[in-house]
């Protein structure tokens, strides 16, 4: 039976990163402090309270998900910005993109009774337009709850990212990653995974955050979710992670829609917060000092 490797935040980078090369997901333990998964919760109860259910297998009908979360939830922006995930995305993206942004927030409770989620590839949602060759993004869930194998912990497949397209998997092959509340699972968009089944009495929790290459269109869109005026209240290092900056040299760009000779022309979004352009974008990291490839 395989097993999902678990690390220490006092653990290598590099032995994390020769891990998700072999098996595509581990579990960084002891990621958050109980006061900060006190204060997630607080902040997403009310919208997990208030929010409808899934309306289709795949989404789950007993399961409900809360998006928008870089407005609503000043925790998780910690979450977003957390500096060994940021660490393990830069250099894990890096041979196909100069820099990356945040592609998806989602706090997901998964309710008594709801059963697994179908296997699938993060990466699926650009179809197969995306050559396997290219890497297109690392995903992080949360656990705000413990995760067990009874109460819906995701299932994933180790060593999954390099089957062939169409493979099916077998049941020894799939594995409940586990982890405590205050823990993270990270992992690949070629890993196949879903949730779990939740055969306990309590809703699971997690907070599901994904970062992708910064010439890709983004799952959720980030300017909708948390437009400018609320965009604003954020921090310069935050908005940029979200795209509210330019990618390469012209990717991103704005034009104000005013009467002639008012407001900017091809600006970057910077210029929107008075930020100078590009001064907290988050490129990626050359571990080898040999510089990009062009995707």
């Amino acid at each position: 039976m395989p097993q999902v490797t678990h690390f220490s935040a006092n653990d290598s980078i590099d032995d994390m990163l020769a891990v998700l090369e072999e098996d595509a997901a581990f579990i960084l333990d002891g990621a958050l402090t109980r006061e900060q998964l006190d204060a997630i919760k607080a902040e997403i109860a009310p919208f997990v309270s208030e929010g409808d259910s899934g309306r289709d297998e795949f989404a789950g009908f007993k399961t409900k998900r809360i998006g928008a979360l870089m407005a609503r939830s000043p925790a998780c922006r910690d979450l977003a910005l957390d500096a060994h995930v940021n660490d393990v995305a830069s250099r894990f993206l890096h041979p196909h993109c100069d820099g990356y942004q945040l592609h998806f927030t989602q706090a997901v409770s998964i309710g008594p009774g709801e059963g697994g989620q179908e296997l699938h590839r993060d990466r699926s949602v650009w179809g197969k337009y995306v050559p396997r060759s290219i890497e297109t993004q690392l995903s992080t869930i949360w656990a705000i709850t413990d995760f067990t194998a009874e109460n819906g912990a995701t299932r994933i497949i180790p060593g999954s990212h390099k089957w062939e397209q169409g493979r099916k998997p077998q049941p020894d092959e799939v594995v409940a990653a586990e982890m405590k509340a205050g823990s993270v699972l990270i992992y690949t968009g070629t890993v196949v995974h879903g949730g779990g089944s939740n055969q306990t009495n309590d809703p699971r929790l997690g907070v599901l955050l994904h970062y992708t290459l910064n010439w890709l269109r983004q799952e959720e869109n980030q300017y909708l979710s948390c437009p400018p005026e609320l965009a604003r209240e954020l921090s310069p290092e935050l908005r940029s992670l979200m795209g509210y900056t330019q990618a390469g040299y012209v990717l991103g760009f704005y034009s104000d829609p005013v009467p002639p000779g008012e407001g900017q022309e091809i600006a970057p979004p910077e210029r929107l917060f008075g930020d100078k352009p590009g001064a907290h974008r988050f490129h990626t990291q050359d571990p080898t000092g040999e510089g990009h490839r062009t995707p």
